[in-house]
C-alpha cells in the first residue's frame, strides 16, 4: 500500500480494512473524518508520518500469508511463533475491536439488536483467550520447548508436573473448539459479518476485522491442533520410550 501525504485516511482504510487498527491507535478518526488527508491528521495532531506509513506497513506485512513450511519447522520455532505472531495479534486486535462493538452498539443497536449478541461474545473470547494463552505460555509452550531442547541435545527432558503433555494439549484443543463455536454463533447473528446498507465507515471495519480476527484464529488453531500439538505428543513418546 502507498501512504502519500495527500491520501486521505478514509482511502486508506477502504483499500485495505486492516489499517483501522493503527489508524485507530494514534486517534485517527477515519470514519466521520475520513475525508482528512494523511499530513492534515498527522500535523494536527503532531504524528510523524513516516512513523506512521512505516506501521501501516509494518503490520499488513505481518499479517501476510505465513510461509506454507510451518509443518517443517522445529517445535521451539513453531511455539515461538505462534505466541509472537498469534498471541500478540489477539493482545492487539482485541481492544480495538472491543472499541468499535461498543459504538456501534451504541450507534446502531437500537435497529440492529444482534450487535449487543455480537458485543457479548466477543468480550467473553477476549477474556477467555487471554487465559487460554496464558496457560499456553506459562505451562504448555515451556515443555514443548524442552522437548525440542532435549531432541537436540540427546539429554533428558525434565517430565512435567502435568503429568503428559497430552493432558494440556487436551485442555487447549477444548478451548479452540469453544472459540470456533463462538464465532459461528457471531456469524449466524450477522450474516456472516455482512455490513447493512445503512452501516457507517466503522461499522464496515468491525466486521472486516472480525472476519480477520475468525481467520487469524483458524490459523492459530490449524498451527497447534494439527501441527505443534500432534508433533509434540510424538516426540515426548518417542523420548521417553529411548530413555528407558
Amino acid at each position: 500500500m502507498k501512504i502519500t501525504p495527500e491520501r486521505t485516511v478514509g482511502s486508506i482504510v477502504a483499500e485495505d480494512y486492516r489499517a483501522a487498527a493503527v489508524l485507530t491507535k494514534y486517534g485517527i478518526d477515519f470514519c466521520c473524518k475520513g475525508g482528512r488527508s494523511v499530513q492534515e491528521v498527522c500535523e494536527k495532531k503532531n504524528i510523524d508520518q513516516g512513523k506512521l506509513a512505516e506501521d501501516i506497513t509494518t503490520l499488513l506485512a505481518r499479517d501476510a500469508k505465513e510461509g506454507e513450511d510451518a509443518i517443517n519447522w522445529p517445535l521451539d520455532q513453531l511455539a515461538d511463533h505462534v505466541e509472537t505472531v498469534h498471541h500478540r495479534y489477539v493482545q492487539e486486535r482485541g481492544p480495538i475491536l472491543q472499541q468499535y462493538l461498543a459504538k456501534l452498539c451504541k450507534v446502531h443497536g437500537d435497529r440492529h439488536p444482534e450487535l449487543f449478541t455480537i458485543n457479548d461474545e466477543f468480550n467473553a473470547c477476549v477474556g477467555a483467550m487471554a487465559v487460554h494463552m496464558k496457560k499456553e505460555e506459562l505451562m504448555l509452550f515451556p515443555f514443548v520447548r524442552n522437548l525440542a531442547k532435549s531432541e537436540r541435545s540427546g539429554e533428558p527432558f525434565k517430565k512435567p508436573h502435568f503429568g503428559t503433555v497430552e493432558n494440556p494439549v487436551h485442555m487447549m484443543m477444548e478451548d479452540h473448539n469453544a472459540e470456533g463455536e463462538r464465532f459461528e454463533r457471531m456469524g449466524a447473528v450477522s450474516d456472516g459479518f455482512t455490513t447493512p446498507a445503512d452501516g457507517c465507515a466503522t461499522y464496515a471495519a468491525a466486521f472486516s476485522m472480525l472476519r480477520e480476527f475468525e481467520t487469524d484464529l483458524h490459523r492459530h488453531i490449524h498451527l497447534e491442533n494439527n501441527i505443534m500439538f500432534p508433533r509434540a505428543i510424538a516426540l515426548e513418546k518417542r523420548l521417553a520410550h529411548a530413555a528407558n
